[in-house]
């Protein structure tokens, strides 16, 4: 049976897990573009709520490790894509993923789903799998799961998938840019072969119609292959900088490497180091069969330097639709913030802030959801750029993850050491701290209008404490909240006054 033949009139029924990250919030669109209908599988449905397709969907609440969500989510799908993965969840994360592929696929087969779709890793041939990082080994165990379950399987290995707001782009991006001369490690040797973020969605979307005889890898890659010191040299380039001076040298483990791209990128070294471990070994195509599924059409699969053009005019336009910081980070809390008042989980301490604004509830909206990334935090910068370089040191993502869009936020987006927990426009910002804490954080700003029509600014900042370091945590900052949250609120309600969308510090 022909692909065409097996595609109903109206599209498939596709099922997306993951699509609150990089590649599954771009291919709910492609997939909605190619005629499908979509569901997608979240822990937090919260996340996709304000992504422009989210109208068009059917989002239901779940995860991959609990069968009877999956059963529920799976329910009536023809093809589901399976873009999750456990990395970062502890040292069994191996396991996790082990058992929660498994979960997929006899979930798959009880309900009658067509085909699963994988994105995996490309690993080197020859290299025996325990050499290889945990985290490719792991990319290769699960698909073999699904390779060898009841349902067929397209299992896509990719290298390091290049796009603005990619994690690889951005590690590239940012050692360039801001490193004329470097010492490296010698992993920048090594041959890869990078894809463009448009050609991956362009093979998963085609993977959907494949012949039902079709159960196999294929690898997908761009047309070059170049050393990681060769893609610096062409980004340096293709942007219009001076050509880089990278001398290589053997002392920089991947661990220690990890550390190092955490210093100057906003890639954290949790992060990094599976990045750059897996560079360790030549990660080259050694076929190109997806071609027989999924035609290329001319000048596809794109040059890596048209894919390098092609991100930074998206950067230089605010049109990054997904970041690699959308998705959770290894080791971020993750709790929602606790019912408020009748919180009954113990400590929750509070700095509230109040204050009149002379300016309309809109002119202080505006400057509310600007904070963050190149606007500041409108109070005492020296502090919150320690707390960011404190954050790093410790492994933590720091201040350098910016903003998605410079003038507007949705649920999910990462904001520096912050995430968007809850936005409400018009009235309610609400994050959730990712810094490496003691405890749970919140800062929740609220644009609102009193009884007599006055524009007040009202700002929270809230800490669940854990065990006495988390108490002791606070009561040692404390002394510092009039400066950095006094002097916040102060200069949000004057920056609204001046109608600024910048900071005004003092």
């Amino acid at each position: 049976m022909s692909a065409e033949e097996q595609r109903p009139a109206d599209g498939l029924h596709c099922l997306v897990t993951g699509a609150s990250g990089y590649i599954g919030g771009r291919l709910v669109p492609e997939l909605l573009a190619a005629g499908h209908r979509v569901r997608c599988l979240a822990r937090t449905p919260a996340k996709l709520r304000d992504h422009p397709w989210a109208g068009d969907v059917e989002t239901v609440r779940g995860d991959v490790t609990d069968a009877a969500s999956v059963a529920e989510a799976l329910r009536g799908i023809d093809v589901a894509y399976y873009l999750v993965h456990a990395l970062g969840t502890g040292r069994d994360f191996e396991e996790t993923d082990r058992r929660a592929a498994g979960i997929f696929a006899e979930g798959a087969r009880a309900a009658g789903v067509r085909r699963i779709v994988y994105l995996g890793g490309l690993t080197p041939r020859g290299v025996p799998e325990r050499e290889l990082s945990p985290h490719l080994r792991s990319r290769a165990e699960v698909g073999r799961v699904f390779l060898a379950g009841p349902v067929p399987a397209t299992v896509l290995r990719a290298a390091i998938v290049i796009g603005s707001g990619s994690v690889s782009f951005e590690m590239l991006r940012y050692l360039t840019e801001r490193l004329p001369a470097m010492v490296t490690p010698r992993w920048v040797r090594t041959r890869i072969q990078p894809i463009g973020v448009r050609d991956v969605l362009r093979y998963l979307v085609g993977s959907a119609t494949m012949p039902a005889e079709v159960n196999r890898t294929f690898d997908i890659g761009g047309p070059d292959i170049l050393t990681y010191r060769e893609m610096m040299q062409r980004y340096a380039a293709v942007s219009g900088l001076r050509r880089r001076i990278i001398v290589p040298v053997p002392v920089l483990t991947p661990n220690l490497s990890s550390h190092w791209v955490g210093l100057v990128t906003p890639v954290p070294a949790a992060i990094a180091k599976p990045l750059t471990e897996s560079l360790r070994h030549e990660v080259v195509c050694h076929e190109h069969d997806i071609a027989r599924y999924v035609p290329d059409p001319p000048g596809r699969p794109q040059p890596f330097d048209d894919t390098l053009a092609l991100a930074l005019r998206r950067i230089g336009e605010a049109k990054v639709t997904t970041r690699w910081s959308n998705a959770a980070v290894p080791g971020a809390p993750s709790e929602p913030l606790p019912t408020d008042p009748g919180w009954s989980g113990g400590s929750l301490y509070r700095d509230e802030r109040e204050m009149p604004v002379a300016a309309s509830r809109e002119a202080l909206w505006r400057v509310i959801e600007g904070i963050g990334g190149d606007n500041g935090w409108y109070s005492f910068p020296l502090a919150w750029a320690a707390r960011g370089w404190l954050d790093r040191l410790v492994g933590g993502v720091g201040l350098r993850r910016g903003r998605r869009d410079a003038q507007r936020l949705r649920a999910g987006d990462s904001l520096d050491f912050w995430r968007v927990e809850e936005i409400e426009p018009g009235r309610l910002l609400r994050l959730r701290a990712e810094m490496r804490l003691p405890g749970l954080a919140w800062l929740e700003m609220y644009a609102e209008t009193d009884a007599e029509g006055r524009t007040r600014y009202r700002q929270r900042a809230l800490f669940h404490p854990r065990g006495l370091a988390g108490h002791a945590y606070w009561w040692s900052v404390a002394p510092f909240h009039s400066v950095v949250f006094g002097g916040m609120a102060r200069n949000i309600a004057r920056a609204a006054g001046q109608g600024q969308g910048g900071p005004r510090r003092g």
